[in-house]
């Protein structure tokens, strides 16, 4: 368990500087926009597509985090009429669940990606919009990752103590 935490604290603090990155690199290149184009009147013509982009992997990287601290969408209303062992029973295969809806859409993305690439379109600057992409089939692979490290870990709080009783 203790190698599961470890695991998912480096993930964690990888997402969050690659968020802290994507989020000032959309404030800048938006800034510098519009700097540029009421001072000037002129613009970066790849900025907005670059920021749109950015937007896209903020939100997946972004999604991963809150599944790692337990803040994604939850309905809890049931939740509340059970007890404490059979609410983590319920936690540990609503995990298990999103982790296998997340791997499909990981499966359906990554077959999106590829048609991309096939279609070799160019995003800007000489990169290909299938590399842009990539965060979506990989965005789901990382929240379907922390799904698992949750369900494993409420496993092992919840079965591992009986265990330990015997």
């Amino acid at each position: 368990m203790k190698f599961l935490r470890s695991l998912d604290r480096f993930f964690y603090k990888v997402e969050f500087g690659l968020l802290i990155a994507f989020l000032g690199s959309m404030v800048m290149l938006a800034f510098m926009q519009v700097v540029l184009r009421n001072f000037f009147g002129t613009g970066v013509i790849w900025a907005d597509t670059i920021v749109r982009h950015l937007v896209l992997w903020s939100g997946f990287v972004g999604a991963a985090l809150a599944t790692s601290e337990e803040r994604h969408i939850s309905i809890d209303a049931l939740t509340k009429f059970l007890s404490a062992r059979t609410k983590q029973i319920v936690l540990i295969f609503t995990s298990i669940f999103a982790a296998a809806v997340c791997y499909y859409l990981a499966t359906a993305a990554w077959e999106y990606v590829l048609e991309e690439r096939i279609n070799g379109g160019e995003l800007v600057l000489g990169i290909q919009t299938w590399v842009a992409l990539l965060i979506i089939p990989a965005g789901y692979i990382l929240i379907a990752f922390h799904f698992l490290i949750k369900a494993t870990e409420n496993a092992i709080r919840t079965f591992g103590k009986q265990g330990e009783a015997r």
